[in-house]
C-alpha cells in the first residue's frame, strides 16, 4: 500500500505530515511513500531529501490522491480535497469534527475512512500519537517567545549600574500541555510566573516548576462535570464569576498574559474581558492561544496582532506551531507514524482498521460510509485526577507563639532527661570503674566535644555534609590520640600515633578533594 502527503493548501501553513525520517520508518512497516513536490520546502525538507529516503515525488496533488491508499495531512482537508477521496482510502489529519459537521457529511459521502488526529483519546497507550499535545507543547513555548518579542522589557530582573530592573510578571491561563510549556519557558527566562486552571489538582505540577498557582476563594464545585480524557470540563456559572473577580484583582499587576484555555467541542471560554485589558499597564502583552476557536480574550482578532487604546498588544496568531515548522513537522510526522504502526499490526504494509481498538475507534470519525463521531468512552479510562492537597492553614500570631512554646517545652524536657541519664551513668562509672578508665573516658568526652565544634563550624561551602560528618569523626579520633601519645604505655602510644596518621590522611585528603572540586567551578 502507498501512503502519501500532499502540500498543505492553507495559506501560511508550513508544516508537512511526512518527513524523510518518518518515511524511512513507514517503509519499515511495509509501505511505499509518496509526496507532492514542494510539500516539505517551507519546513526545510527538500524534494531531494525525500528522494534520498526512497520517497516518490509526484508533481500534482491529483496524482498523489490517485496513487495513495492512505493520505496524511496536517490541517483539516478543504472541500475539494475531500472530493478526491474514495471508498477504500484512508485520510489521517486534524479534522475537528464537532466544528466541521458539513465536512464530516461530505467525507461520509465519499465512503473513505477518516482518522482525526485531534480525536486521539488521552490514555497512556495513546500518548505517542497525541498530536494535540505535541503541537500544544510547541505553541506554549512559542507563545512566550512571541510575548517577549512584543514586550519592551527583560523577563528577568536585573541590577545594573544604571538602576534596578524588576522582573516581568506573567500569568498563564490554563495548565494543559500548552500552559505548562508556557510556564516552563517563562520561569526559565526569569519571570515571576503565575498560573491558573479550573482543575486544582494541577497546582502541585505548577508549583514544582517554580511558578505560583492562583487559588480562588470558592467553596462550590469548580466544574459542571469531572474532567474526562485529561481535558477540562465547563465551569459552573458561580465558579466563572469567582474566576473573573480574581482576574480583575491581579490584572493591573500582570505584564504578560498567555491564555490557553479550551474545552473539547466548544468555542473558547471568554476569560480575559475588555475591562481587564483596560486595567493593564501600557506595554503589556496578551498572547491568545485559543484565537482559532474565538479566543479567551474579548478583543482577540484571529490571525492578527492589535494594539489597544491603552497600549496593550494582543497577539491572536493561530499558526504558532507552523512558525516552528521543522520541529512541528518532525513531531507530527512521528505521531502519524505511531498511528500507522497501530494500524499495521503485522508490519506487512497492509492496513487493518480495527474498530475494537480504543485508540483507533476513538480517532475514527467516518468508517465505511458511516459517521462514527462521537466515539464511545474508551474501555481504559485516563488516569484519574488526584484530589488536591489541602492548603496548610495559616496560623495566627497567638497560635504560632503557643506552638513555639510547646516545642521549646518538649525540647527542654528531652534535654533535661538526657542530662539526668548521662549524669547517672557517669556517677555509676565513677563508683565502679577503675581510675584509669575515668581518665580515658574524660579524654573521649572532651575529644567528642572539641572535635565536633572545630569541624562543624567550617563553612559548608567548603565541604559536603557527608564529608563534614566523616571529618568530625576523624577530628575526634585525632584529638583523643594526641592526648594519649604521652601515655607511659608503649602499646597505647603506638596505637595513638597510628590513629593520628590515619585520621590525618582522611582529613587532609578530604580537603584536597574539596579544593579540586571547587576549582572545577572557578573561572579560568
Amino acid at each position: 500500500m502507498l501512503i502519501g502527503s500532499p502540500r498543505e493548501r492553507l495559506e501560511g501553513e508550513a508544516r508537512v505530515a511526512m518527513t524523510p525520517d518518518s518515511a524511512t520508518q513507514l517503509q519499515k512497516l511495509g509501505y511505499q511513500c509518496v509526496i507532492e513536490a514542494g510539500a516539505g520546502k517551507l519546513a526545510g525538507f527538500s524534494d531531494d531529501l525525500y528522494r534520498a529516503a526512497g520517497v516518490t515525488v509526484v508533481d500534482t496533488v491529483d496524482a498523489l490522491y490517485a496513487q495513495a491508499d492512505v493520505i496524511a495531512k496536517v490541517r483539516p482537508p478543504l472541500a475539494d480535497e475531500v472530493s478526491k477521496l474514495a471508498p477504500g482510502k484512508t485520510l489521517i489529519s486534524f479534522f475537528y469534527p464537532a466544528q466541521n459537521k458539513d465536512l464530516l457529511e461530505q467525507a461520509k459521502g465519499t465512503g473513505a475512512n477518516v482518522i482525526a488526529m485531534d480525536m486521539v483519546p488521552r490514555i497512556s497507550r495513546a500518548q505517542k500519537m497525541d498530536a494535540l499535545s505535541s503541537m500544544a507543547n510547541i505553541a506554549g513555548y512559542r507563545a512566550v517567545i512571541e510575548a517577549g518579542n512584543n514586550f519592551g522589557r527583560f523577563f528577568t530582573g536585573q541590577v545594573t549600574a544604571a538602576g534596578k530592573i524588576p522582573p516581568a510578571k506573567v500569568l498563564v491561563i490554563g495548565a494543559g500541555v500548552a500552559g505548562l510549556a508556557a510556564v516552563g519557558t517563562s520561569v526559565s527566562l526569569g519571570a515571576i510566573t503565575y498560573a491558573f486552571d479550573v482543575r486544582p489538582e494541577v497546582a502541585e505540577q505548577i508549583e514544582s516548576m517554580g511558578a505560583n498557582f492562583v487559588f480562588l476563594d470558592f467553596a462550590g464545585p469548580a466544574q459542571d462535570g469531572a474532567a474526562t480524557g485529561g481535558y477540562a470540563a465547563p465551569s459552573s456559572p458561580e465558579f466563572r464569576e469567582a474566576q473573573l473577580k480574581k482576574f480583575r484583582e491581579i490584572a493591573p499587576d500582570i505584564d504578560i498574559v498567555i491564555s490557553t484555555a479550551l474545552i473539547p467541542g466548544r468555542d473558547a471560554p471568554k476569560l480575559w474581558l475588555a475591562d481587564m485589558v483596560a486595567m493593564m499597564k501600557p506595554g503589556s502583552v496578551i498572547v491568545d492561544l485559543a484565537a482559532e476557536r474565538g479566543g479567551n480574550c474579548d478583543l482577540t482578532v484571529p490571525d492578527q496582532k492589535i494594539v489597544t487604546d491603552n497600549g496593550v498588544t494582543i497577539v491572536g496568531y493561530t499558526d504558532f506551531p507552523s512558525r516552528m515548522a521543522a520541529q512541528s513537522s518532525t513531531l507530527y510526522s512521528t505521531n502519524i507514524r505511531h498511528m500507522m504502526t497501530d494500524l499495521t499490526p503485522k508490519k506487512d504494509g497492509a492496513l487493518f482498521h480495527n474498530m475494537e481498538d480504543d485508540v483507533i475507534r476513538g480517532a475514527t470519525v467516518t468508517y465505511q460510509g458511516e459517521i462514527t463521531f462521537p466515539p464511545p468512552p474508551p474501555k481504559i479510562q485516563a488516569i484519574a485526577a488526584q484530589k488536591p492537597k489541602e492548603k496548610a492553614k495559616e496560623l495566627t500570631p497567638e497560635e504560632k507563639r503557643a506552638a513555639e512554646a510547646a516545642a521549646f517545652k518538649a525540647q527542654t524536657k528531652q534535654q533535661v532527661g538526657l542530662l539526668v541519664i548521662g549524669g547517672a551513668l557517669i556517677l555509676l562509672a565513677g563508683f565502679f570503674a577503675p581510675a584509669s578508665f575515668m581518665s580515658h573516658f574524660i579524654v573521649f568526652v572532651l575529644s567528642c566535644f572539641v572535635g565536633f565544634q572545630v569541624i562543624w563550624n567550617v563553612s559548608h561551602s567548603l565541604h559536603t555534609p557527608l564529608m563534614a560528618v566523616t571529618n568530625a569523626i576523624s577530628s575526634i579520633i585525632i584529638l583523643g590520640a594526641l592526648m594519649q601519645i604521652g601515655s607511659g604505655s608503649f602499646l597505647v602510644t603506638a596505637l595513638a600515633a597510628l590513629s593520628v596518621f590515619m585520621a590525618g590522611i582522611n582529613i587532609f585528603g578530604g580537603f584536597m578533594v574539596t579544593r579540586r572540586m571547587l576549582a572545577m567551578f572557578q573561572k579560568s
